[in-house]
């Protein structure tokens, strides 16, 4: 009986998995932004200056980094943890390394005034699309798990099938980075500007990566 009012007072507090909805919505917030720039960009329109986004980005993100570092530094002894801490630590990882690519491919472009073909600009913002797509799957999927994991629901099959969209999602993105680079590497542009389009290719399909990353930890954090 007594026990239960300490426990009940370590539960009652807030949880630190409520802190990862919050650096993800940060994530979302910088993904937004920087996907309808490079979607400007690379169809040939009039678009933000890449040093004033640049300096938007870096703003959000290092907004992000302040509440990765207050999730890891507030976290409870491993005894009160939902779940394990070590699953916990590596999905604060994964999910940050979203944001880290997506700063890279924006870095990869504004390297140097880079026209993409017409030929090319339709793949691209297809891909692009598919990655602030899997970014957004992500949501739903960490909410899911949160609620799992907290007691508030019991839907265990439709969290694993949030995972499964997003681990779709991330699959389709790989083909088309692949079938996309291929194409570029075989065609007559200047091999600076194919060397750099691969480039922020390959930083869109780390993102698509990291999010089943993500979605694999989650899923380990259920497993348990």
């Amino acid at each position: 009986m007594y026990l239960k009012i300490p426990f009940f007072g370590l539960i009652a507090k807030r949880s630190p998995m409520d802190g990862l909805i919050e650096h993800y919505d940060k994530i979302a917030e910088c993904i937004a932004t920087i996907d309808e720039s490079l979607e400007c960009y690379v169809s040939g329109g009039v678009c933000r200056e890449f040093e004033e986004l640049a300096k938007t980005i870096d703003a959000i993100e290092n907004h992000a980094d302040k509440i990765k570092r207050n999730i890891r530094n507030h976290l409870p002894r491993g005894l009160f943890m939902a779940v394990d801490k070590g699953m916990f630590l590596n999905y604060t990882k994964f999910q940050d390394n979203i944001l880290d690519a997506a700063q890279d491919a924006l870095h990869w472009l504004g390297m140097r005034p880079v026209p993409v073909p017409p030929e090319f600009q339709k793949e691209l913002i297809n891909l692009l699309d598919s990655v602030r797509h899997v970014t957004e799957l992500l949501g739903p999927a960490l909410k899911n798990t949160i609620a799992l994991v907290h007691g508030e629901s019991l839907d265990r099959q439709g969290t694993k099938e949030s995972y499964s969209k997003v681990r779709h999602e991330r699959e389709l993105i790989r083909k088309a980075a692949y079938k996309l680079q291929s194409k570029l590497f075989n065609s007559d542009l200047d091999f600076k500007d194919i060397y750099q389009i691969t480039h922020f290719i390959d930083c869109l399909a780390k993102m698509g990566h990291s999010c089943e990353n993500c979605v694999d930890s989650l899923r380990n954090m259920i497993a348990r």
